[in-house]
Formats: structure tokens, sequence, C-alpha cells
């Protein structure tokens, strides 16, 4: 930072000696910054260091009053000229600009790969990427740093990171990195002919990176020297051309003819668990030449590597070990274990022990073991382990792959899995038991035809009914879960949603929650599916329980209200959009979230609770059923204190036209009756003979059958129906099976499915026009409604 007033030095006697004393020792300081920097592979801050340090003499060496001068020049504005000098020295395209895009300054790079004139902000070549590209200035300006993975530019995909930078902060730095240098096999190409297969050269090794189909790909300068001789080319050389194999890994090149040194070859695969691929052979000397058992060497060879290696003597302690198994290891820098038996848990150090026992003394085979590291021992990770033979002391190969990422998707397919076989499970239990249901309602049903409200029985049968309405709703709950319900938008209010939810909720809590209902007043209608809903708020409700059995006890809150328009604009929010909604609210006193994790709970599979206990989907789910019903979803947690989630839905506005012709039309009583033969199939006897008793009473002649080939065999006898009522799933020939087949000889009979399953489900799979649809359970009066209007009007 330069600041508008410097210090005054008084030169005292000194002279004109001690005037140039300070501006030497400045500027050596500079130089040997640069050296250790230029040494350090940062070409760029060397020249940085240089500048500065030639500034910082000149300065030092003018007059108190020129410095006072030169510091207000300074101070005025930065110096482009030099940052476009410092910034020329990036390899990758990097380009200045203001807090507006504005380009100032572009280095080579920039201008060679997007052209000279272009901001930043014009690469884009399509929409998203535009918006990416504007995503991250606002995050660097606003934060000091963001980026876009990927962004498509007429040069190709490439990520972009942006920074806000100088001393006032009002410029952008960007930098756009090479993505080829994620690649493993691109990295080794690298490294093979940069520093580190110079330094590998100098030690007589050397190196050659093949693709999977053994082609060559790169070589350090003594392999293109020997191999290929001076002058040539790469070109994808098929590396059998290249060399010649003789027995236990040793080789010969053939460029140096029969009579050529033997040398030795270890090929080291990109992929520790497979046998061939790409990788990188390296190639040593047989004879006199450089031993492997120089601890230099080998760590130079082993940290080429992008995976974990490490080399285990005859009496299985570490000779080296790369980065790479360190980070997969979990250890330090300076930490080195004495045997791999002390990476493990306690239970797993006998069988590390045998294994390398039994590499390094019997013949030379591999092996993967699945071990648990100390550091992470709910995390099974694959240890390989492989003999070798003529390598000095080094007789056992060690290969640690982090794959903890690979294990995470392991368990989340797994739950997913599970919760889907647990779903079906739940499908098919509400099936059967909404074949009960609707033999006990529709029984009741016909009893209370037979008695009056005086009667003393028909308390007893009104209440066996509301009790049977109340288990279907368990069934509508257990269909929700394996999404097999029905779905169906209907216009509703909120506060009539929480109270038909409400007793599940209680017994849910249990009796160390308070729950708390509160509404507002005046809030408006919204269109939703009650049932997913429902499910929204039990969702919440459950994970507020949890948040507060940590704590002991709690209260649970929620709470419906309206926000206005104006409301909504003081809010100032980029994600709501200025309207009217209906909100939801609820609110715990549990354990709170994390801010580090707030930002990711929304997220499939995350979850903070122990393995087995959360399936990471139930806070997915309720954003994905919010953004469905055109809402809004915002949380807001302290740790400590608790959570509260509000969910915004717009409120539904339809004319008055449209309002009336959503009312249902009450149908009279005598329009349930009709006539004709009625053909009922049902392989479920109580409700086949629900079914046939109420279709009776209500005027119709009902022939019945239990399974697809009797119905058909009475189709076959040429009596006419007005409709066939048929359950969709049956033992042998099912519904829909039989359905087509008596569609092929009367092409006009009409059609009603009954069926637990969803509708929309059934529809789907049924290929057949022109039916209709009955979910059981049902009561006498709806089989009535159903037929009616599937028979049509008198």
């Amino acid at each position: 930072m330069l600041h508008q007033e410097l210090p005054q030095i008084d030169s005292g006697a000194s002279g004109r000696l001690g005037r140039w004393l300070i501006p030497a020792v400045v500027l050596a300081a500079a130089l040997s910054m640069a050296i250790v920097l230029l040494v350090a592979a940062q070409p760029m801050f060397a020249a940085i260091a240089v500048a500065g340090g030639a500034l910082a003499t000149a300065f030092a060496a003018r007059r108190p009053n020129d410095r006072l001068a030169l510091s207000g020049s300074l101070a005025a504005g930065p110096d482009f000229s030099l940052m476009g000098a410092a910034m020329g020295l990036a390899k990758e395209p990097a380009a200045l600009t203001d807090g507006d895009g504005c380009l100032l300054i572009a280095n080579a790079a920039y201008r060679e790969r997007f052209g000279n004139a272009r901001p930043p902000l014009g690469l884009a070549s399509d929409e998203g990427s535009l918006q990416g590209l504007e995503a991250a200035r606002t995050m660097a300006w606003r934060d000091g740093a963001g980026c876009a993975a990927r962004i498509e530019t007429e040069a190709g995909s490439v990520p972009v990171e942006v920074e806000r930078v100088g001393a006032s902060g009002s410029h952008l730095l960007w930098r756009f990195p090479d993505p080829a240098q994620a690649d493993p096999l691109t990295l080794a190409m690298k490294r093979a002919a940069g520093v580190m297969g110079e330094r590998l050269a100098s030690a007589g090794i050397m190196v050659a990176v093949i693709d999977a189909n053994r082609m060559l790909l790169s070589g350090n300068q003594l392999f293109d020297v020997r191999a290929l001789g001076v002058g040539q080319d790469h070109g994808k050389v098929p590396f059998r051309d290249l060399i010649r194999w003789a027995e236990d890994q040793r080789l010969q090149l053939r460029s140096e003819g029969d009579n050529g040194p033997v040398l030795r070859g270890i090929y080291l695969p990109l992929d520790p668990d497979a046998e061939s691929g790409a990788g990188t052979f390296l190639i040593l000397e047989n004879g006199d030449g450089t031993s492997l058992d120089q601890a230099a060497n080998v760590q130079a060879l082993l940290d080429v590597l992008p995976v974990g290696l490490a080399l285990v003597d005859r009496d299985g302690r570490f000779l080296t070990l790369n980065q790479a198994f360190r980070q997969a290891a979990g250890l330090g820098s300076s930490a080195t274990p004495v045997y791999p038996g002390d990476l493990v848990v306690k239970e797993d150090k006998a069988a590390v022990a045998d294994a390398v026992r039994r590499n390094a003394r019997g013949p030379a085979m591999s092996g993967d073991l699945a071990i648990r590291l100390a550091r992470q021992p709910l995390e099974p990770v694959a240890l390989t382990i492989a003999g070798l033979r003529g390598l000095g002391d080094a007789v056992v190969l060690l290969l640690l792959k982090d794959n903890s990422e690979e294990a995470k998707l392991k368990r989340q397919v797994a739950q997913a899995t599970k919760m889907q076989v647990v779903g079906q499970l739940a499908g098919g239990v509400a099936h059967d038991f909404n074949n009960i249901l609707t033999a006990i309602i529709g029984h009741c049903d016909l009893m209370q035809m037979r008695h009056t409200p005086g009667d003393s029985d028909y308390d007893d049968i009104q209440q066996i009914k509301s009790n049977s309405n109340r288990a279907a709703g368990l069934t509508r709950q257990l269909l929700a879960f394996s999404r097999q319900q029905t779905l169906r938008p209907q216009v509703l209010q909120l506060p009539d949603v929480v109270s038909e939810v409400s007793h599940l909720l209680k017994r849910l809590l249990g009796e160390t929650v308070q729950l708390v209902v509160k509404h507002g007043r005046n809030l408006g209608p919204v269109r939703a599916d009650p049932g997913q809903l429902e499910q929204v708020i039990v969702n919440l409700a459950v994970n507020a329980r949890d948040a507060i059995a940590s704590k002991g006890s709690g209260v649970l809150t929620i709470q419906s209200y309206s926000v206005r328009a104006d409301q909504v604009a003081e809010l100032g929010s980029d994600i709501l959009p200025v309207d009217d909604y209906s909100a939801l609210s609820v609110a715990d006193t549990g354990c709170g979230i994390a801010a580090n994790v707030l930002g990711k709970i929304f997220e499939p599979f995350f979850t903070t609770k122990e393995v087995g206990k959360g399936t990471g989907l139930g806070l997915s789910t309720v954003y994905g059923i919010v953004k469905q019903s055109g809402g809004f979803i915002f949380a807001d947690s302290k740790v400590g204190e608790g959570t509260r989630f509000v969910i915004y839905l717009p409120v539904f506005r339809e004319d008055a036209s449209a309002a009336k012709a959503r009312v249902p039309a009450v149908a009279k009583k005598d329009e349930l009756w009709g006539s004709g033969n009625v053909l009922l199939v049902e392989d479920e006897p109580t409700v086949r003979s629900v079914a046939e008793r109420a279709l009776s009473r209500h005027g119709y002649s009902v022939v019945t059958a239990d399974n697809g080939e009797e119905a058909l065999e009475i189709l076959s006898r040429g009596d006419e129906f007005v409709l066939l009522i048929s359950d969709v799933v049956m033992p042998g020939m099912d519904g829909p099976t039989m359905v087509a087949e008596a569609r092929k000889s009367r092409p006009d009979l009409k059609i009603l499915f009954m069926s637990g399953y969803a509708e929309e489900q059934l529809r789907n799979s049924i290929d057949i026009q022109n039916v209709n649809f009955l979910a059981k359970p049902f009561s006498v009066t709806d089989l009535a409604q159903a037929t009616r209007r599937a028979i049509g009007p008198k």
C-alpha cells in the first residue's frame, strides 16, 4: 500500500556515499528475492520483485522533496505498463478489468487464445456461459473471489477464476486455467517432458508415457535420444516397436541393436486397479548404472505418479512412500510409519502383515486387500500388494487408492435401493390393506341402509366407518411414501392442510416435543396437491423432532400467514418474485444447523445424521414438491437455538366463470340408480360380495367372476352388458389383459377399473382407451356414482 506521506530520513553527515547506501541494499535484496523465485519456477513474481526493487531504489535515491513528489504520483494510480509486463510472464491467459468488466490489460496468452480486444464478459458463446461469467464477476466483486467451472467460448470450454485486486479493490483479475491439467494422463505427459523428467534423466532413468493402446505419447529427453534418435518426433509410435522384451522385466532398445545394453523396465499404470492400460514406463540401467537403492532417485521416481505408492523391504518396513500415498493414508508430510500395519485399525494389522510377508518371501504375485485405515475406520479402502524382484531392498510394492468418494457413492446407491425396496413394499401393503378397508366400509354402508340415525347400532356402525376412513388415510400416506399416490392439484387453504396432518404429527413427535399451531388472517388460496403438502409438513416435522431430541425437549411451531406483494418488495430478495403469497413457517428449538452445512441441506443424499439413520432424501423431496407447486422455500438456522423453514406459495387467482365450472354438481339421489347387466370381476371375495350387493341395491343386474378367464367365458355366451367392472391386479389374467381381449369382440364395451394403486401410474401402464377408474377403498355411494358416470346419462 502507498502512503500519502513517506517518513523523512535525515542523512546527517553521511554525504553522497550515505545517500546511495540504502538504495544499494534495497536493490541487492530485490535481486536476491528474484533469484529465489526464479529457482522456484515463479517468473511472474520474480519480475515483480525486480521491478519493485528498482522502483524502491529510485525512490530511496531521491531527495526528501523528490520522494514526496514520487509518493504522490504513485498514489495517483497503478502503473499499467509494469503490471502488463508482470502478467506477460504468465503462461495461462490472464486479463485485468475494472469492476464492470471493461478490459484494461491482457497478456499474450489471452490475446492468442481469445483475440486482442475482447473483454472477458464478451467471450461467452451461449447464454448460459454469459450468465456464468456474470455470476463469477458478481461473486468476486462482492466476496473477493469467484469462479465458473465450465464456460463455452469460441476457443473451447474453459474454467475461469476471478479475483478482486488492487489497493482500493477497484480492479478484477481474470484467469483461465488450462482444463487439461486435471487429466492424470496429461499430467504424466507434462511431468515426463518437464522438470521431473529432467531430474530422472540426470539420475540415468528413462521415462516413457503410453496410452491404453500402448502407443507412445511422451518421454523425457534421455528416452527420446536413446530410443527415437535426435530430432525424431513421438508421433504416436507403438511402444512395442521401440523395445525388445527379455526375461524378468529385462528389455533392450531396438535403436541400440542386438548388442545394446540390457535394461530394466518398470510399468506403473495410472489406474492402480488395472494391470494394463495407460501408464508410465521407467527404464533403468541393469548393470553399473544408477541403482534403485539410492533414496533420492527412488523418491523422485515415486513422486511422478498420481497414485499412492510405497516400497517395503524384506522385513516389512517402509523404504519410501510418495506424496499421493501420504494423502490417501492421511499422513502428514513429515510423519513416516515403520510398518504398513501402522496405517490400519487393530483388527486389520495381522492381515496386512501376513500379506506383506507372503509377497516378500514367496513368488512374485499381486492382490487386493480390503482394509480400514486408522484415520477413517468406517471407510474400507483397497490396498494393492505386489511382490517385486530385482530391485534391491524393495521387495513389496503397495498401492493405496483414495476411494472415499467411490465408497460414498456406493452407500448412496445402496441407500436409494433400500428406499426403493421399502417403497415397493409399502405400496404393496397399502394395496392389500385397501381391499380389506373396501370390504369394511362397504359393509358399514350396507348396514347403515337398514338402520336410522336413532337406532342403538347406528352410532357403532358410524364409529367403525370413521375408523376405517382414518385407516384409509394411513394407506394414502404409505402410497405417498412409495410415490404411487395419484397426484391431483387442488385449490386449497394452508390451514386446512395443517389441520388434516396435525393428528399424524402428534403421533410422530411424541411427548417430548410440544406442537404449537398458529394461523394468520386473510390467507389467499393456493393450488397444490394436498397429499404432497402433507408430506412436506411431515418431513419437516420429523427433522425438527430429531433436532430437538439432542436437547431433550423443545417446541415445534407451525404457522401460516399471508405475505403481500409490497412486503416481498421490502425483503429485497433476488430469488423471490414480487407477488402475493401464502406462507407456511415450520420452526423448532432444536440444535440448529451449522453455517457451512446450511447451503447443502436440499442436496439429494446429503444428511448430517448417523449412518443408517438418515436417507438424505427428506429435504430434497420437500424442495422438489415446493418447486413443483410453483413455490419457494428458505431455511434459517442458528446453532444451539433452532431452525426455521419458510415456504412461500403464490396465491391462486381465477375468474368467476372458472370457479363456477370447478364446483362439482351435486348428484341427486335418484341419479345413482340405474339398470342393465353389469359384469363384476374381482378376485377378493369380500370386495366382490360388497360390490355385488351395492350394485344390486341400485337397480343393476350383476354377474360376477373371480378371474379374467371366467369373465371372458361369460362374455363369450353373447349376453349384453352395459358395463364391465374389473380389478386391475388379479391372479392369472389381470384386468387390462382381460379387457383388451374383450374389446376385440365388443369394441364399445364400457370399462370401470378399480384398484388400490395410483390412477396416474395405471393409466401410464395401461394402453386402453375410454376407461374409467375408481380408487380403493370406496364406499357404496362412491361405487354407485362411478358406475353411473361410466355408463353415461340416462
